[in-house]
């Protein structure tokens, strides 16, 4: 048996065109493609596979131009196939040849349901080394897919989430190799799914590939044994995989490419083998939600169905009853799935904030969880909004006193009677039952009127990062003189003072900061609250007032993010201790934490939590910032009003003081103290941290003379 060659399904490219766009790939390329290349190619794979294996054909049909792509057929696993349901009409016509063929040969096939999308070997990739089957959805194949075929197939389904539209099968950016490696390209999924990955497979197993092989489709290749056949690939990457052992054979395939395929896209393994220990599991997890108001003409219903989606999860409408007239509501039940209960639960949440209930008859008491050390919450806390919140105790709902955003609930007895109220974190004690996940909790929210507060706008909720620049000068030219000074503080042992506000986090800038400490050209870092909670925000969860900092795309759910971030620096006490215990691991303040940076932060009425590091003591602040302010030769005054001008009150004449703003106001008022040494920069403070560490790296590059520094200087 061992002897036996692999057996392989393709199909000529005799009818082979791109007619029609259903992926990036195929724009652009409509009649473009050229049948005789197409053909030359598709025979030079075909002859080297054969090499190796039996390659079984099925014939192609007219009108049918993308059915070479046998990949998508269906997929195969012991013997049994589960067959394909396109979710692009234009391909659904190949479903009945693939399914008489399955048959003819003996396979015992299953079917999806007619409304589930699901696409075959493109989607579901067998991981033969672990015996599981890793399952993409979000693009092409829909979530509930995945534990029915589980139950088809007898494996375990690991699901993992596509967000690249370019990468719209699993096959086009992950490829599970032999002896345990996976070649993959991170950008393609979320971050839960990258967590997923790493968390299954060891970091000395994995090959991540850059973005231009990404864009070959080095990742659609066919992987027999040692063999690796596949388009053509860096050379880099080769020598990666042949140092792991592979034989990697390229065949160009571009012809291809141009639909959107390769080598993987190619061919249909139909000896997949059964995992030895086989079971039928899968980490989806589901639960119904019923909807009622205005679900139509106020967006509620197409808002909820985002959360769902954004979340990283699916859904399906199980029943709609629809207002008959203006007046009237409309009501809703819908069946939300996630790929784990933990992702279940935070979608959860943000759809009880819309006023999504669980329907009466799978209603459960909320979970309670306590307090072990005052002033931290339970790590799966339920954060409240401004809407009036229930949560279900002992089989009865209580309505939470103290109504108001970004508290917890604390249930407790008072006069034997059970009561629900909102705590901020800071009054949180020892023994207090505070409620988290998301069962037990609704938001009580009118149905019977149209609120304008629950329609959304992506540009209101995003405006906060919508200023545009503008300057006055040519920040190259004012970066350049300020990095030459710089420097030569650094090389007379100087001290550089930094005094800034969150919005360097908010605008990119965090990074660089992080590289001056790190480098030595900072002594001192002074703030608020806001800049520590949202640099941590980033290093933690890579969001920034919940915008995903790589991305650039807000997060629903996001605003809860520093939330989270402050209650899990006050878990570990404090700043230092989270750096020290491994738990912060990058970032601004990480950085003082390990150059011994000493940072002062000044907290405010606003400020959520606070963090543990953060001042509250008006005057014991302003005390501390004095201090770190001795004998300073230079301050970054970088996005902050408030800070700015409390530093420059307290700086002396002849401490040069540069003030980086976007706000002309903030730069005019530093001026007018009358100070000669003062530079104003009105720019995107993000933009000229990132010009300023260029310009300092530059600048390591080349022979530094102390007197040419103080020529630029002056």
């Amino acid at each position: 048996m061992k002897n036996e060659p692999l057996q392989i399904l393709m199909c000529p490219p005799d009818f082979y065109d791109v007619r029609y766009v259903i992926n990036p790939w195929m724009e652009g390329n409509v009649g473009k493609a050229v049948r005789s290349i197409a053909r030359e190619q598709w025979n030079t794979l075909c002859s080297r596979l054969q090499e190796i294996a039996r390659v079984e054909l099925i014939p192609p049909q007219p009108g049918l131009p993308d059915m070479v792509f046998t990949a998508n057929a269906g997929v195969i696993v012991g013997g049994k196939a589960v067959l394909s349901h396109f979710l692009h009409r234009e391909r659904r016509d190949e479903e009945p040849h693939f399914q008489q063929w399955f048959r003819a040969r003996g396979f015992d096939v299953s079917e999806m349901p007619a409304d589930l999308p699901f696409e075959g070997a493109g989607d579901a990739l067998l991981d033969r080394a672990r015996g599981w089957l890793w399952a993409a959805y979000g693009l092409r194949t829909e979530l509930d897919a995945h534990p029915l075929l589980a139950q088809f197939l007898n494996v375990e389904v690991v699901s993992l989430r596509l967000i690249d539209q370019r990468y719209y099968h699993l096959d086009t950016c992950l490829c599970p190799l032999d002896d345990g490696w996976l070649l993959y390209y991170p950008p393609a999924f979320d971050a839960y799914s990258n967590h997923v990955i790493e968390q299954r497979v060891p970091a000395d197993r994995r090959i991540a590939v850059k973005e231009s092989d990404a864009m070959r489709f080095a990742c659609n290749a066919v992987n027999a044994g040692r063999h690796l056949f596949t388009n053509e690939i860096s050379a880099e990457l080769r020598a990666t995989l042949e140092n792991a052992g592979f034989r990697v054979v390229e065949t160009p395939l571009d012809e291809f490419l141009k639909a959107g395929g390769a080598a993987k896209c190619l061919t249909l393994r139909l000896d997949e083998p059964a995992p030895r220990s086989a079971r039928a599991a899968s980490t989806v997890q589901g639960r119904r939600v019923r909807l009622e108001g205005h679900l139509l003409d106020s967006g509620l219903l197409d808002r909820a169905l985002d959360v769902v989606v954004d979340g990283g999860g699916s859904f399906r409408i199980l029943d709609f009853q629809l207002g008959r007239q203006r007046q009237s509501t409309s009501e809703s039940e819908v069946q939300v799935s996630a790929p784990s209960e933990d992702s279940l639960d935070k979608i959860m949440a943000r759809l009880i904030d819309l006023g999504a209930v669980v329907p009466p008859r799978e209603e459960s008491d909320a979970e309670l969880q306590t307090v072990t050390q005052p002033g931290v919450a339970p790590e799966d806390f339920y954060a409240t909004t401004i809407y009036a919140t229930e949560v279900r105790v002992g089989g009865q709902w209580l309505r939470a006193q103290n109504q108001r955003m970004d508290a917890v609930i604390v249930v407790g007895n008072e006069d034997n009677r059970p009561v629900a109220r909102c705590k901020l974190f800071r009054h949180l004690r020892a023994g207090d039952r505070v409620v988290v996940g998301s069962a037990g909790i609704r938001a009580v929210r009118k149905t019977g009127g149209r609120d304008p507060r629950i329609r959304f706008s992506a540009e209101k909720d995003f405006a906060f990062m919508g200023a545009a620049v503008s300057s006055e000068r040519r920040v190259e030219l004012v970066v350049e003189r300020i990095s030459w000074e710089m420097r030569r503080i650094r090389e007379q042992g100087g001290r550089i003072v930094v005094a800034a506000g969150p919005v360097v986090v908010h605008t990119g800038g965090a990074p660089h900061l992080a590289t001056l400490i790190r480098e030595g050209y900072v002594q001192a870092v002074l703030g608020g609250n806001g800049i520590a909670t949202h640099d941590i925000e980033q290093a933690l969860l890579g969001t920034s007032l919940g915008v995903d900092m790589h991305a650039g795309a807000l997060v629903r759910g996001g605003h809860r993010h520093h939330l989270r971030a402050i209650n899990t620096i006050r878990r570990c006490g404090g700043i230092r201790q989270a750096v020290e215990q491994g738990v912060l691991t990058s970032g601004i303040f990480y950085e003082c934490v390990r150059r011994d940076v000493p940072f002062a932060l000044a907290g405010s009425i606003r400020d959520d939590g606070p963090l543990p590091d953060t001042i509250m003591n008006l005057i014991e602040a302003q005390e501390q910032y004095s201090c770190l302010l001795q004998g300073a030769d230079m301050i970054l005054m970088l996005a902050s009003m408030l800070h700015s001008i409390g530093v420059g009150n307290m700086t002396p004449a002849g401490v040069r003081l540069v003030c980086v703003d976007i706000n002309p106001a903030v730069v005019t008022k530093l001026s007018d103290r009358g100070s000669v040494e003062s530079v104003g920069v009105v720019t995107d403070v993000g933009s000229f941290l990132n010009l300023l560490v260029r310009r300092l790296r530059k600048l390591e590059n080349e022979p530094v003379s102390l007197h040419a520094m103080e020529s630029v200087a002056a």
